[in-house]
């Protein structure tokens, strides 16, 4: 058994604290189509969804090995580095969660990282070529990969259904939605809870507990695995409404069709060791699929607020979890100011939060935003889906007004 300095506790305790945030930050990612189309009720959806994140942590343990062996040089890494990292990635959460953005946990923590490591021991302890090749890259590809496959995936459904049973389909691809559902809570368990993994084995290398180059201790798999699974249960509702209604109208074959590739994208790159974000994958097959069917716009400037945060969440953590690093180098005192600011941050953000309350009973209650410049030009120039025109015609088109009789005339 590993012997444990009261640091390196802390550490692994804050570890599962990022790794719960990240369950109830990226529930959406799994469950948010399946929840606004309505193939499976709220509660139920996260319920399976925990589960299926539990067992997908054990499937592999590349991106945990990226994390704790590539990224940063961890013979130079203290506990006190790590600690910092993730009270950059824990605020950067429960900041963009207040908000309702889909942002990334993943890069959140990978900037956490990135900001301590240089603050303690200089630039030249990051690995830039594997944050380039194993980060950024895959930040950059994978929505656009995952958007194009759903947008193709949409538009070849919806051509092989022309002739089907409209109620018949409807049903049958929100069952293949739940399937696919599955798969992408089955891959954000492979891929973050991971990223909890690589971190907690970096500490325990740092703190000299394990050897350098270990792969995850069963105790670490099992720990990030059951705590991601909580906060997937937990249940992200503010997220799940944007990236269930805010971005665009879901039909059951969009839904189908975005699942199913953001899955194929997130397993191909958790076996290939790529530290993918699994809400970029997610939000590009969900916009994706809403261009992909005829008469389907995306609302843009939710998606622009989105990828601002998206830009946003690397060096935002890194520089909070930079100047948490100078804190800490204080000593003791400047560890435990470290550690009361975010209990404190914390409380505030969730006491902020109940002003306006989002929970399973009104996640699909969501008031239409004005249609936005882009928004407006797509639709206009694109053709309805067959069988709104005519109701279409009745909205618009006024009855005629009678005319008035001509006033009679006397005859003398």
């Amino acid at each position: 058994m590993e012997s444990f300095s009261l640091i390196l506790a802390i550490v692994v305790v804050t570890a599962l604290v990022f790794d719960f945030t990240n369950g109830f930050h990226d529930t959406a990612n799994a469950m948010a189509t399946t929840i606004s189309t309505g193939a499976l009720k709220p509660k139920v959806a996260v319920a399976m969804s925990a589960v299926l994140n539990l067992v997908g942590a054990f499937l592999s343990v590349e991106v945990a090995n990226t994390i704790s062996k590539g990224l940063v040089d961890e013979t130079g890494i203290r506990p006190e580095v790590i600690f910092a990292a993730l009270v950059g990635a824990i605020l950067w959460n429960l900041a963009t969660w207040l908000v309702g953005l889909p942002s990334s946990s993943s890069h959140a923590l990978m900037g956490g990282l990135i900001g301590a490591t240089i603050a303690s021991a200089g630039v030249g302890a990051v690995h830039g070529d594997v944050l380039v090749t194993k980060v950024l890259i895959p930040a950059i590809a994978a929505p656009i990969v995952a958007g194009l496959a759903a947008m193709l995936a949409t538009r070849l459904s919806y051509t092989l259904g022309k002739k089907a049973d409209g109620k018949a389909a409807a049903k049958g691809y929100r069952t293949g939605q739940i399937a696919s559902a599955g798969l992408v809570s089955l891959a954000h368990g492979t891929n973050d809870a991971q990223k909890t993994m690589g971190i907690i084995t970096l500490a325990l290398v740092a703190g000299g507990a394990v050897a350098p180059d270990s792969d995850p201790p069963l105790w670490v798999i099992l720990s990030a695995g059951l705590a991601i699974a909580l906060g997937t249960y937990f249940g992200g509702w503010r997220i799940i409404r944007t990236m269930g209604k805010g971005l665009t109208d879901l039909e059951p074959q969009q839904g189908f069709a975005a699942q199913t590739s953001a899955a194929t994208v997130i397993l191909a790159s958790s076996h290939l060791g790529f530290s993918l974000s699994t809400t970029h994958s997610v939000s590009g097959s969900v916009m994706g699929a809403g261009l992909g069917r005829k008469g389907g716009v995306v609302r843009w400037s939710t998606a622009t607020r989105m990828f601002v945060a998206w830009g946003l969440t690397l060096p935002a953590a890194a520089l909070v979890a930079a100047l948490a690093e100078y804190v800490t180098g204080f000593g003791s005192w400047g560890t435990a100011l470290v550690a009361v600011f975010l209990v404190a941050s914390s409380a505030a953000i969730w006491k902020i939060s109940r002003r306006e309350i989002i929970d399973h009973t009104n996640v699909v209650d969501v008031s239409e935003e004005p249609p936005g410049v882009v928004t407006t030009a797509i639709a206009a120039v694109t053709p309805p889906p067959v069988g709104t025109v005519a109701e279409d015609l009745t909205a618009t088109i006024s009855a005629p007004v009678a005319e008035s009789a001509p006033p009679a005339t006397t005859s003398v």
